[in-house]
C-alpha cells in the first residue's frame, strides 16, 4: 500500500525522533470532536495547527501590537509578531538537537502569544481588572484558538498544542519549576516556556540598548562574563547550556545548570528595575492603561463599531439581568484584547478627543 507524504513524515518521526517526543501520531486529538476533520495527506497534526495559527487574523494583528516599547517609531524595535517568530526559532532549535518535535515547539511558539492586549502587559493589567472575572493573557490565548477565530468556529487545535499554549507562562516564577503541574505536558512544550524568557530577555535588552536605556557597559561584569557582549552570543550560551545540561542528565526532563538559571534571573531582574520599571516605560503603560479603562467603560454602554472605527456612539439597550452584564463583559474584554496598538489609539481618539469645529 502507498503511504501519503503525511504518513512517510509520521514514520520518519518514528524512526528518528527521541523515544521522549511528542509524535504526531500519539496526539491526544482535536478541540473539537463535532467539527468534520480529515487528516491531511500532506501535513502531520502539529504542522497543521502551525498553518492555521500562521494564517489566522489574530496572528497578523501581533505585528501591531506592543512588545515593550509602545507603538514604536523606529522599524527595528520589536512587536509581539516579531517575538513568537524568535521564540520559535529557538524553541525549534533546542527541540532539533534533543530530538523532540521541532513542528510541535513551533506550532505552540507562534500561538502562546494571540491572546495578548495591545499595549502589553500594561493592556493585561488593565483588562485583569476591569473584566469581573479577571484576565490572563494566556487563558485568552487558548480562547481565541477555541472559540474567537475563524468566525467563531476557532481553530479546532491538537490538545497537545493547545495544551502548551495554556502553560506556557511564568510571570515571574522560576523558569523550571519543580511542581510539574506548572509545565506543559510535552517538552516541546516546556521548551517554549523556557523559550521565551530566552527570547524576551536578549530581544527587551537589545531595544532597551537601541533606545539609550542602557548600555552594554551597564550589564554586570560577571553576567557579561557568561554570557557574552553579543545578543547572538547571549541567545547561543542560554541554548547550548540547556541541551547540554538535558542530554547529560538523560532523566525525561529539562535542565538548565544552576549557574545559567542563576545568570538568567540576574538578567531578568537587571531588566525589570532598569528597563520595565524606567520612568520612561512607567510613564507611558499609565496613559496605555487609561486608554484601555475608558474603552472598556465606553463599550459597556456603547455597541462596537460597525466598520473600521466609525459609527459608534449609539447607545446599547440597558443591561436587566446579572447574565446579560456577564455576557457583556466578556465581549467588551474579547473585542478589546483583540485591537492592535494603533486601532486601539484611533479609536480612542476618535471618541474622546475634541474635532476642530468648522462650518463650510
Amino acid at each position: 500500500m502507498n503511504l501519503t507524504i503525511r504518513q512517510q513524515q509520521e514514520e520518519l518521526e518514528k524512526r528518528i525522533l527521541s523515544p521522549r517526543a511528542c509524535l504526531s501520531t500519539q496526539s491526544r486529538g482535536r478541540f473539537s470532536s463535532r467539527q468534520k476533520h480529515q487528516p491531511c495527506e500532506l501535513r502531520t497534526a502539529f504542522q497543521r495547527d502551525r498553518d492555521r495559527i500562521i494564517h489566522c487574523k489574530t496572528f497578523r494583528r501581533l505585528k501591531h501590537k506592543t512588545q515593550v516599547f509602545l507603538a514604536p517609531a523606529g522599524d527595528h524595535y520589536r512587536t509581539r509578531l516579531t517575538h513568537v517568530l524568535e521564540v520559535s526559532q529557538i524553541a525549534r532549535t533546542m527541540a532539533t538537537c534533543l530530538r523532540l518535535n521541532e513542528y510541535l515547539a513551533e506550532a505552540i511558539a507562534l500561538g502562546h502569544d494571540l491572546g495578548h492586549t495591545p499595549f502589553g502587559h500594561a493592556g493585561e493589567y488593565s483588562l485583569n481588572q476591569l473584566h469581573p472575572k479577571g484576565f490572563k493573557h494566556f487563558q485568552q490565548s487558548l480562547r481565541i484558538v477555541d472559540f474567537l477565530e475563524n468566525d467563531g468556529q476557532g481553530l479546532n487545535l491538537t490538545w497537545e498544542v493547545r495544551n502548551g499554549i495554556l502553560k506556557h507562562s511564568k510571570g515571574y516564577g522560576d523558569i523550571l519549576p519543580e511542581n510539574t503541574g506548572a509545565l506543559a505536558a510535552t517538552l516541546e512544550g516546556q521548551l517554549v516556556r523556557v523559550g521565551d524568557i530566552m527570547a524576551y530577555v536578549n530581544h527587551d535588552l537589545d531595544d532597551a540598548m537601541r533606545a539609550d536605556m542602557v548600555k552594554n557597559s551597564d550589564l554586570p561584569v560577571a553576567l557579561r562574563k557568561v554570557l557574552g557582549e553579543r545578543s547572538s552570543q547571549r541567545i547561543k550560551a542560554m541554548v547550548g547550556d540547556l541541551v547540554k545540561t538535558t542530554i547529560d542528565a538523560d532523566d525525561g526532563h529539562l535542565h538548565l545548570s544552576d549557574g545559567m538559571t542563576e545568570t538568567i534571573n540576574e538578567l531578568r531582574n537587571f531588566l525589570y528595575e532598569n528597563v520595565y520599571r524606567n520612568w520612561r516605560v512607567h510613564d507611558e503603560f499609565e496613559k496605555a492603561q487609561r486608554i484601555i479603562r475608558d474603552l472598556y467603560g465606553y463599550f459597556l454602554q456603547h455597541e462596537f463599531p460597525v466598520h473600521g472605527a466609525g459609527a459608534c456612539c449609539q447607545l446599547r439597550q440597558p443591561i436587566f439581568t446579572k447574565d446579560e452584564e456577564t455576557k457583556r463583559h466578556r465581549k467588551v474584554c474579547d473585542f478589546i484584547a483583540g485591537m492592535t496598538d494603533r486601532y486601539a489609539l484611533g479609536l480612542y481618539s476618535q471618541i474622546f478627543m475634541p474635532k476642530p469645529w468648522s462650518l463650510l
